[in-house]
């Protein structure tokens, strides 16, 4: 009788330590995203449509491509920041992707901030938030001469980037 009573104990201890899985919800919110949104420079109020542009992260061959294989026409991208570093580049290429357009213009825009690593929880693990520097938050240059920037004003709209939920820069041309 005792062999019994200790066996029921011990199988009752072992089931006590079992805990559910550790799956990440998809919808929990995770580290986001620069959200861009493209106006006209002439009438800002009006937001523009992006055709024939190319978005390429610095040192990576593939990016965001409007009116081409990845994705279709719009009036904002969302777009990775570096977690490691305080700074992350991207190539804007204007006409990319279209022959029969004669003017390829790429600037290219560098984003200064810096990250914060909050717990999200054990099963997602740590997310991180960035804050675009207060003083410079971008540097903003023409690949090849510095009087053709075809991006006429940018406009930071939010320092803290903690969720995709808004505009956090206006690009105006």
């Amino acid at each position: 009788m005792k062999k019994i009573i200790l066996f029921v104990f011990a199988l009752a201890l072992s089931f006590s330590s079992c805990e559910k899985d550790d799956i990440c919800d998809p919808k929990t919110p995770t580290t986001p995203r620069l959200i861009i949104e493209f106006f006209d420079f002439e009438n800002p109020s009006i937001k523009k449509n992006v055709t024939n542009l190319k978005v390429v992260g610095e040192g990576k061959t593939d990016g965001i491509l409007f009116n081409g294989t990845q994705t279709t026409n719009g009036t904002s991208i969302a777009i990775p920041l570096k977690t490691v570093g305080n700074s992350t580049s991207f190539s804007f290429t204007l006409n990319s992707g279209n022959p029969n357009l004669a003017l390829v213009d790429e600037d290219i825009i560098r984003f200064n901030y810096k990250t914060q690593e909050l717990f999200v929880s054990r099963a997602c693990g740590y997310k991180s938030i960035f804050t675009l520097d207060s003083t410079t938050p971008y540097t903003h240059t023409d690949a090849s001469a510095a009087n053709q920037k075809w991006i006429k004003f940018i406009s930071v709209e939010k320092n803290n980037i903690e969720n995709e939920n808004e505009t956090h820069i206006k690009i105006f041309f």
